[in-house]
């Protein structure tokens, strides 16, 4: 239980390696390389629950120009699915959002995560738990100033409905790795597929 809803220590992570894995960077549905970050675009990165429905969530708003799933927030290098799964290594199941700001205001993309899943629910989004599925926002200095008082505005309205305390990590990114091949663009290779998202019902006032 403890690798569920607590994060490893730096002793008690797992190792991972120093290579990272072999992909196909080809985005299935912007046709773009998933490393590329068109002149004039910056980056943020978004962990609200499994990262399939995330990711399409992101893909489709305008002024967004490339996305890409991976793990971030640990220690483990270049780490594997099953590994992040196992709770060893601090990852959380993140999506990588390029976006133009001249087309797109990080405080739209802010208002979607938040409306998208429940930011309170500490290491669970859902039927999904572990320390792998927990809400997070990993940026800039400057990007989390903007994030921080979107938070707040958040919390504002959820406390309003007594949902409750909002457990998102806001920090500056330390690293992120790409995730396999076939959970890039999941939910367009599998329309079938698994979405975990729920929002609370509240609206971000931002």
């Amino acid at each position: 239980m403890s690798k569920i809803n607590s994060l490893p220590s730096l002793e008690q992570t797992l190792p991972g390696r120093d290579q990272a894995m072999t992909l196909d960077f080809q985005h299935a549905v912007l046709a773009s390389d998933m490393r590329e970050i068109p002149e004039n675009c910056t980056t943020i990165w978004l962990a609200l629950g499994c990262f399939w429905g995330a990711e399409r969530l992101f893909w489709a708003l305008p002024g967004v120009k490339n996305t890409a799933v991976g793990y971030a927030g640990g220690h483990t290098l270049n780490p594997t699915y099953d590994e992040v799964c196992s709770g060893q290594t601090g990852h959380t199941e993140i999506v990588q959002v390029v976006f133009d700001p001249s087309e797109i205001a990080l405080t739209t993309l802010l208002k979607v995560f938040w409306e998208a899943h429940n930011p309170t629910q500490g290491m669970r989004q859902g039927n999904d738990v572990g320390t792998q599925y927990r809400s997070a926002i990993y940026g800039s200095a400057e990007q989390l100033v903007i994030a921080s008082s979107s938070r707040d505005a958040f919390q504002h309205e959820l406390s309003a409905k007594n949902i409750g305390q909002i457990t998102t990590e806001l920090t500056t990114l330390s690293a992120f790795y790409y995730a396999e091949t076939y959970h890039q663009q999941y939910l367009h290779k599998n329309p079938r597929g698994y979405c975990g998202l729920k929002g609370t019902g509240v609206t971000c006032p931002i």
